[in-house]
């Protein structure tokens, strides 16, 4: 599969990400425990998306250097868009790490941790699916209907489900290891693990921990396909993906109180994902443009969350 990515960008692209992993670990208070603000959150969600402009900047750029205007023009636009849909498509993963925190009464104080595994473990989780679905697409070009078709399914289901709230106490995985595993019943601290009478037990923040990673395969199941409606390039869906999943904890944090005030903003998930799977169904008989599918998808995101302020105004 043809890809703009040279060695050295791959290389540089890496490099750059693991550098902002170390700072979050190292520089920005990411092993102390403490609350995010909303301050804190939205100056960082603004570093990120910063960030990742700039890198559609410098992307653009280098493209109309060495291949040309409309290769640039083309590929930037199909990065931001891939970056759009992926940061909208988290929401949905975003309020189920909420209901996650709030059910096990996780303190606000201790969530930033296992954040910081989630976005870790979903970086890893991203960059397999996505370099197994670029083989499958270089070799199997009817993959594109099931990716479709499974996308027009989860936007439907989505549609139906969107009041139902998940049940985690009848949980297959939260029985199964509350069933095979010793476990405390309170927290000690941020640890996953403690050593009680000479046995190890696992700690409620463990099992918050394997859930958080759990629903981020589930999503990445969805949202992978999707990105693959937009572009093929393997270094456009990776980068546009990791862009999107770095700015997570920022954008948890921004939203965590004031998420119950987006009630129609699911339906315009719902609506992104059919949209994108019907896309990618008519690929081969008519190819939506770049430009109109950012178009679409914006207004459905902005759409719902407009009516959604407007309808909980005045119930605030």
């Amino acid at each position: 599969m043809e890809s703009i990515g040279t060695p050295w960008m791959w290389a540089g692209f890496f490099i750059f990400v693991i550098a902002m992993i170390l700072a979050d670990l190292f520089l920005l208070g990411g092993r102390k425990a403490h609350k995010v603000s909303f301050k804190e959150a939205a100056i960082w969600s603004l570093v990120w998306i910063s960030i990742a402009l700039l890198f559609a900047l410098g992307l653009w750029w280098y493209l109309s250097e060495t291949q040309g205007r409309a290769l640039a023009d083309t590929k930037a636009l199909e990065f931001i868009t891939g970056y759009f849909v992926e940061k909208s498509l988290a929401v949905d993963n975003i309020f189920i790490w909420l209901m996650i925190f709030s059910y096990f009464a996780v303190p606000l104080e201790y969530q930033r941790r296992i954040l910081l595994y989630g976005v870790l473990g979903a970086l890893v989780m991203r960059t397999v699916m996505i370099l197994m679905g670029a083989w499958l697409l270089a070799h199997f070009h009817w993959i594109l209907y099931v990716f479709g078709a499974f996308l027009v399914f989860t936007g439907i289901k989505m549609l139906w489900a969107s009041e139902h709230q998940p049940d985690f106490e009848k949980n297959v995985l939260v029985r199964w290891l509350r069933g095979h595993l010793p476990m405390t019943q309170s927290f000690h601290e941020e640890r996953f693990f403690v050593i009680q009478d000479g046995l190890r037990y696992a700690t409620p923040l463990f099992l918050v921990l394997v859930l958080v990673e759990i629903t981020d395969l589930i999503f990445a199941v969805d949202s992978i396909p999707a990105i693959f409606a937009i572009t093929s390039d393997p270094f456009i869906v990776l980068t546009s993906n990791v862009f999107a999943i770095l700015g997570l904890r920022a954008m948890y944090f921004l939203l965590a109180d004031v998420a119950d005030r987006f009630v129609y903003l699911k339906y315009g998930l719902a609506l992104v994902l059919l949209f994108i799977g019907v896309k990618m169904l008519l690929l081969d008989l008519y190819k939506i443009p770049i430009a109109w599918s950012l178009g679409v998808v914006a207004s459905l995101i902005a759409g719902s969350v407009i009516l959604s302020l407007l309808s909980t105004r005045k119930t605030q």
